[in-house]
């Protein structure tokens, strides 16, 4: 079967689906995926600006497999021409490889080996974090009750992992000369480096928080800009950061405390620019109760049951709406988004394995 899945990789490697620039149409490599399922009865829709979606059913299946076939873009720093697959004795090397299109190609190569109800989702817009192809499969009525998110997790079921925000924040200040004693409370660059000490200090006061092997606030101020020349007080100041929340923490009121670490006169904005719930998705108190359901479901698959992850997911979309998720996928995170991106043969025999038993008899 291995074989099958790395021809099916190489074609899924060779379309350059990179996001950005997203420029994915509805051919290409969803033509290729319609022509490897002639037995599926297969929808193909344009969301717009990229976000394309093959939906494939055979049978009348309960359970939903998910992958997204975008990927990022490639850094300047791979050895060979990333969108060419090579292959050695123990890896597969190409863009996508590892995140996650050798999760598609086990998806495809186990279809082929097996005649039992299965149901795919591949969608083209998980890397923009503009999850328009999920959000429009969750608006139809679709009838799935479980949904396996395929990303690398090393072929063990994922049950639980964190959040993520992204916020702008505006600060105001009033431009003058920096010789001014009024330099220190005017600037704007000022109020946002302020504003900075107190979410850290924040960050460190949340230490003790503990979900499902998870720990801690995760935080990260991706970017300050603002102010024109060192001897001219900052009129004005841009700043962009994030945070991944575990299930257990209350999103809104993380803002609150987040919006409350400006003073009123120094904030001019404050806008989420994208929000990603946990998983388990939901109100805070049923977290743990989702995240059994979804234990019972790797019980019934067979699939072993790994740690909590820190990275984000659209498992949690799913589980927003209302299905039992969980993630699933070959190789390690540690290889996505790298120069060289590979994934592990062995990680992608045991993962076609897996979905052929899951998928039915041949």
């Amino acid at each position: 079967m291995l074989q099958t899945i790395l021809q099916h990789l190489e074609a899924l490697v060779s379309f350059d689906t990179r996001n950005p620039p997203r420029a994915i149409t509805t051919g290409g490599i969803f033509d290729y995926i319609r022509a490897q399922l002639p037995d599926f009865r297969v929808e193909v829709t344009d969301h717009g600006a990229g976000a394309v979606s093959l939906f494939a059913v055979r049978g009348g299946p309960t359970r939903l497999f998910n992958v997204h076939l975008d990927t990022v873009p490639s850094s300047p720093h791979w050895s060979a021409d990333p969108l060419r697959l090579r292959v050695t004795d123990e890896r597969a090397i190409g863009l996508g490889a590892c995140d996650i299109k050798g999760a598609a190609a086990g998806l495809i190569a186990a279809a082929q080996a097996t005649q039992g109800d299965a149901a795919f989702l591949f969608s083209s817009d998980e890397e923009a974090n503009d999850p328009r192809c999920i959000d429009a499969f969750l608006a139809r009525d679709h009838g799935f009750r479980d949904v396996v998110v395929a990303e690398p997790t090393q072929c063990e079921a994922v049950l639980a992992h964190r959040g993520i925000s992204a916020v702008r924040m505006d600060f105001r200040g009033k431009a003058g000369h920096a010789s001014g004693a009024s330099a220190v409370d005017a600037s704007a660059l000022h109020h946002a480096v302020r504003w900075g000490n107190r979410a850290l200090e924040f960050i460190a006061m949340e230490s003790h928080r503990r979900f499902g092997g998870l720990t801690g606030l995760r935080f990260n101020i991706g970017r300050i800009e603002g102010g024109i020349k060192a001897n001219v007080i900052a009129p004005a100041a841009e700043l962009r950061f994030g945070f991944r929340p575990l299930p257990s923490h209350d999103i809104d009121q993380l803002h609150a405390a987040f919006r409350g670490f400006a003073a009123p006169d120094a904030l001019g904005e404050y806008e989420e620019t994208f929000r990603g719930p946990p998983l388990p998705a939901g109100d805070v108190a049923g977290a743990e109760d989702r995240r059994l359901a979804a234990r019972d479901l790797a019980d019934d698959l067979g699939l072993p049951i790994g740690n909590a992850v820190d990275f984000w997911t659209e498992a949690s979309l799913f589980s927003r709406a209302g299905l039992t998720a969980l993630v699933f996928g070959p190789g390690d995170i540690a290889q996505a988004h790298t120069a060289d991106e590979w994934v592990s043969l062995d990680q992608l025999q045991r993962y076609g394995g897996i979905v052929r038993n899951i998928l039915g008899p041949a």
